[in-house]
């Protein structure tokens, strides 16, 4: 004898897990626009920034991401575009209102934190499981429906044309098998690319600062080189507290500090993103994600070789200059 569950009663089931999505994507917009202003790109904490701390490691969005953040306007643009769309699709959610239509949103939504972010948490892999736990709970809401507690079964009841509709959800178990597959080997392969997760070598990210310098070359008496913050916590910088300028010899003939950085008729900063390399009291700041071209004017008359750059925390990183 076979026993079937009837749409209505799986949707009542997962009820909690609709509440629960709805609510944390409805948060992004209550967190960024009701207790806090973080759509002003003059403000502290705005999200923009945080978009760009997504840059270094992205997963395949990659130049959507560095387009955006190259094109302040319209940035800002997308930001407060994505931020009503999760606040709609959050909001529906909760009221269980188009729930499989909103479940598609979340679905999405949830894919481009993966893939954007999925690299980053310093203590757990927060942003990676975020990200995976929304592909699927949208794929399950999408086959579940919202149940008997939500405005979908309200206007059902009421034979309103646009919730006329009830997916079948026992008829789709090729389709449900074939998607749980394919989130599964999602799952199994961000892991892996982004954290070493399923085998190998573990690695995080997320807990140390590190810098990439791609180009450094010495002209007109001037050292000139690209630098970006492509490793580490989002929530906190990288403190440079000296960069050495040495010759062939390994020798060290300039050195610049706190003095220096704070001196903008010394140290040009050409800040490339949203995310900018800043001087602070003590030491010059880089956000993840930031990228500048820095120069150095040099007063002594032997000829420079190599820089290196020293981070608070005793991390050099070091580069030959084109000459």
């Amino acid at each position: 004898m076979t026993t079937s569950i009837s749409p209505t009663i799986v949707g009542n089931i997962l009820t909690p897990l609709r509440w629960v999505i709805g609510w944390t994507y409805f948060s992004a917009f209550w967190r960024r626009v009701i207790l806090e202003n973080k759509l002003d790109p003059e403000a502290a904490g705005y999200i923009g920034e945080k978009f760009n701390h997504f840059l270094p490691n992205a997963l395949g969005i990659k130049p959507i991401i560095e387009y955006l953040v190259l094109n302040p306007d319209m940035l800002e643009i997308n930001m407060i575009a994505f931020t009503i769309i999760e606040a709609i699709v959050g909001l529906f959610l909760i009221l269980g209102w188009f729930t499989r239509l909103m479940s598609v949103g979340v679905f999405m939504l949830a894919l481009g934190i993966l893939l954007g972010s999925g690299w980053l948490g310093t203590t757990c892999l927060d942003e990676w499981q975020i990200g995976v736990l929304g592909v699927a709970g949208g794929f399950v809401l999408y086959f579940a429906g919202s149940g008997t507690w939500s405005l979908d079964f309200y206007f059902r009841k009421k034979h309103a044309l646009f919730n006329k509709s009830t997916m079948p959800i026992i008829q789709k178990n090729k389709i449900i098998l074939f998607g749980g597959i394919s989130i599964l080997a999602l799952t199994l392969f961000t892991n892996q690319y982004f954290h070493g997760g399923v085998y190998g070598t573990l690695h995080n990210k997320s807990v140390k600062p590190k810098l990439e310098i791609y180009s450094a070359e010495y002209k007109n008496n001037e050292i000139i080189f690209d630098v970006m913050r492509v490793e580490g916590a989002d929530v906190y910088g990288s403190f440079v507290i000296e960069i050495n300028v040495l010759d062939a010899k390994k020798n060290v003939i300039q050195k610049y500090n706190a003095n220096e950085f704070n001196n903008k008729n010394l140290i040009q900063i050409e800040n490339l993103y949203v995310a900018k390399i800043k001087p602070s009291t003590h030491s010059l700041i880089f956000p993840l994600g930031a990228r500048a071209k820095i120069t150095l004017p040099i007063n002594n008359k032997t000829k420079p070789a190599s820089i290196i750059i020293k981070d608070v925390n005793g991390t050099q990183w070091n580069k030959m200059l084109n000459l």
